[in-house]
């Protein structure tokens, strides 16, 4: 009988303790605020998955950037960011709900909208457009101690075109064919920028292809030990380019962005795109509009952790963009009548 009670004893004590957890009663891990007082959580914060590209690019600085000074101007939200195969596989993050907020290459979305290119014979479209990030330059190097100085030296060499997934995975081939080349030219490496680079370094690879920013830190740091020539895009295989991919515009770096050894490289002619953000369709309007608003009306902050924020401004934020915008977005365009 003894035994009979004690048993419902411990049943009963069982039932108090967890109804008093279920109503939060854990009081010991809450925060003090300065009286000592246990505070409770931000109600109502929504975290929201961030996905950048390879950390030797531009996506994931800069991206980090951006979702600092948001999560600084937007009490309602918490982004953190993650490194991704960048492009074509954050279209595909957005549509299957794995993220919430990407950049991605304008072409690349494009393709996407429309079930061509990388995603040929299926249509991605779980994602709008919020407003265009930055210029993509694409950049191409080559080590001259392997006699590469233009796209057709690439003949024989081994190329790192671009890590899977990317926008420049999907570019470079068409650059190349433009160009009078295959991959069965060439021995094609599929690696980040950040390891291509470092294989150039000690002669393993011979040249090398990203969508950057310039000037793209992993090139500065290359020059600080090899020569490089940059591998330029004009004249007819341009016109060729452009013919396919309308987005495609021309582009000059500027002389003196780069330099070695002292010496600066005079103007460097290649081919641009646009770095857009992007968001899954059914994020929350207010969300979309206060995201396009802040990186817009903020972006000096953004400059002040990654000088690529210094190029995001709202006059180019409709630039190449085909694909439908977020309605958030939209509401914020009006204000500022643009459309």
């Amino acid at each position: 009988m003894k035994k009979t009670r004690f048993g419902l004893l411990l049943i009963a004590l069982l039932v108090v303790s967890l109804a008093f957890t279920a109503c939060g009663g854990n009081g010991a891990d809450a925060p003090a605020d300065e009286n000592g007082e246990a505070e409770a959580p931000a109600a109502g914060t929504q975290e929201l998955l961030y996905a950048t590209g390879g950390t030797a690019g531009t996506y994931y600085p800069l991206g980090g950037a951006m979702a600092s000074v948001w999560n600084d101007h937007i009490d309602a939200i918490n982004v953190t960011i993650q490194p991704s195969g960048a492009s074509v596989e954050n279209l595909r993050l957005l549509d299957t709900r794995d993220a919430d907020i990407v950049m991605a290459m304008n072409n690349i979305a494009e393709d996407a909208w429309h079930g061509e290119g990388s995603f040929e014979g299926t249509e991605v479209q779980g994602f709008r457009a919020v407003g265009v990030v930055y210029p993509e330059i694409i950049q191409g190097v080559g080590l001259v101690e392997s006699g590469v100085y233009t796209i057709e030296d690439q003949a024989g060499k081994t190329v790192a075109g671009g890590p899977p997934g990317s926008g420049t995975a999907a570019t470079t081939p068409h650059i190349f064919a433009a160009h009078g080349l295959t991959e069965d030219d060439m021995t094609v490496v599929n690696d980040t920028f950040g390891d291509a680079v470092d294989k150039m370094k000690d002669g393993h690879v011979d040249a090398a292809w990203n969508v950057l920013g310039a000037p793209a830190s992993a090139i500065v740091d290359l020059l600080t030990v090899r020569e490089v020539a940059f591998l330029e895009i004009t004249g007819e295989e341009l016109e060729t380019l452009q013919e396919e991919f309308p987005l495609i515009a021309p582009w000059v770096i500027p002389a003196g962005t780069y330099n070695y050894r002292g010496e600066d490289y005079d103007d460097i002619h290649t081919i641009a795109l646009q770095a857009v953000l992007y968001v899954r369709d059914d994020l929350d309007d207010d969300i979309a509009y206060d995201l396009a608003r802040i990186m817009y009306e903020h972006n000096d902050q953004i400059a002040a952790s990654h000088a690529t924020g210094e190029q995001i401004l709202l006059e180019n934020a409709l630039n190449g963009i085909t694909t439908e915008f977020h309605p958030g977005a939209i509401r914020y365009y009006e204000e500022q009548g643009m459309m």
